[in-house]
């Protein structure tokens, strides 16, 4: 089903310290986005990690969180803004949060007949994001999206692996208690590992004076 000729879909609007982002706005308009970079930079940053310039291009950020590839950035940056998404149907609109969204491996909370329209994200704070690839543009091995105490990994598991922790210890203490899904060429222990390496790695960059 082809949805680019809805209208509405593709605007990026600030209302009350919420960045609201249309299905069809593409991942090249969020990397380049002054607003999305002021106000959601865990996006921005993220998009420049997403495959290759030509992909980037026509690829969308609602057909990238609908898909809900454990691999992907978004769906763990919605988890770890707490991002709201706007779901349309005949019926009407309803909103879900992110963390409700996921279910599991390519599934989301949509149903028959609807489709998802924007997604919601809270202005401010402070984030990082990191991955591990083997080579720029390829889906990464392990990848962390963070913002303030809420840590979304992705690749770890059939949908973004949310951890959250007030001091480092803590946060890596929750870490230890899940078991990464293994894959061709990693084991859970390794993958543990490398999440392990990128928590540490955000926290240096969140506890950096602004």
């Amino acid at each position: 089903m082809d949805i680019t000729g809805l209208p509405g879909l593709a605007e990026i609007v600030l209302e009350k310290n919420l960045l609201r982002i249309g299905a069809l706005v593409t991942h090249s308009q969020i990397e380049k986005s002054a607003e999305v970079r002021k106000q959601v930079p865990l996006l921005a940053e993220a998009a420049r990690h997403v495959a290759h310039p030509a992909i980037r291009n026509r690829g969308t950020l609602g057909g990238s969180l609908a898909l809900a590839d454990p691999a992907a950035e978004y769906p763990a940056c919605a988890v770890a803004l707490d991002a709201v998404l706007t779901i349309a149907s005949r019926s009407g609109n309803r909103q879900v949060g992110a963390t409700d969204f996921f279910k599991g491996l390519f599934e989301t909370d949509l149903k028959p007949g609807e489709v998802l329209v924007a997604a919601e994200f809270p202005a401010g704070g402070r984030s990082a994001f990191l991955e591990l690839t083997r080579r720029q543009g390829d889906y990464a091995i392990v990848g962390l999206a963070a913002h303030q105490d809420r840590f979304a990994f992705f690749n770890i598991g059939p949908k973004p692996v949310l951890v959250k922790g007030k001091s480092l210890q803590e946060t890596q203490a929750a870490l230890a208690q899940i078991e990464p899904s293994a894959d061709l060429y990693h084991t859970s222990n390794t993958k543990r590992h490398l999440a392990g390496v990128l928590l540490e790695r955000a926290w240096t960059t969140l506890s950096k004076p602004h």
